[in-house]
């Protein structure tokens, strides 16, 4: 289970955020974007070192993130073209901060790399279940919103407690357990999706 299964459910969480995002004219869409500019933004500030700055604007990608599906939801305008902006944005930014943490220093290339591929097919085989007829599949230990939540964690550390452990930062090790459960989480995936065909 991930935190992604969640997201339905804290629309409450979320109710002062929409109301202002209502009273400002934002709509979803403009709230993906504001993501996405956030996620480039922590990109950028990994890779030039800025750990603090870097987990603030993962911070505020998360939350945005998060924003544009609730207000979809609360305005009744969840459509085809925001789900797939969405994903599009999402995919992009995992992309930008990923490759920032690595390409800044906090890992050797292959390790981001290792990263980089599980993430991506975790959450390829998520929306794939869907395009074959059974259905999104959130399932596995590692989701996006679990992702955004270790950077934090692991960056908030990195700050506190400046070091590395057997040579890696902690962002690094954070990307060595992206690659593992990223590629883990899509060989779920992969089973669950494969045997649900079978039932259709």
């Amino acid at each position: 289970m991930t935190l992604d299964q969640f997201r339905p459910h804290v629309q409450g969480f979320f109710q002062p955020l929409i109301a202002i995002s209502r009273r400002l004219g934002m709509t979803p869409n403009c709230s993906s974007l504001i993501s996405f500019v956030f996620s480039a933004a922590a990109g950028v500030a990994f890779y030039f070192g800025g750990i603090a700055l870097g987990v603030l604007m993962v911070a505020f990608n998360a939350l945005f993130d998060a924003l544009d599906g609730a207000l979809a939801r609360d305005l009744g305008i969840a459509s085809l073209r925001g789900d797939f902006l969405d994903h599009v944005i999402d995919r992009y930014a995992d992309i930008f901060i990923i490759t920032g943490i690595f390409a800044g220093g906090a890992a050797p290339w292959q390790i981001g790399v290792f990263a980089l591929t599980g993430v991506l097919m975790s959450s390829y085989l998520g929306t794939q279940a869907q395009a074959v007829g059974v259905g999104r599949n959130y399932g596995g230990i590692l989701g996006r919103a679990d992702r955004l939540m270790l950077i934090i964690l692991a960056g908030a550390l990195t700050i506190l407690i400046p070091g590395t452990l057997l040579g890696l930062t902690y962002l690094g090790w954070l990307l060595v357990i992206f690659g593992i459960f990223g590629h883990y989480t899509a060989l779920q995936r992969f089973v669950h999706t494969w045997r649900q065909i079978e039932l259709l």
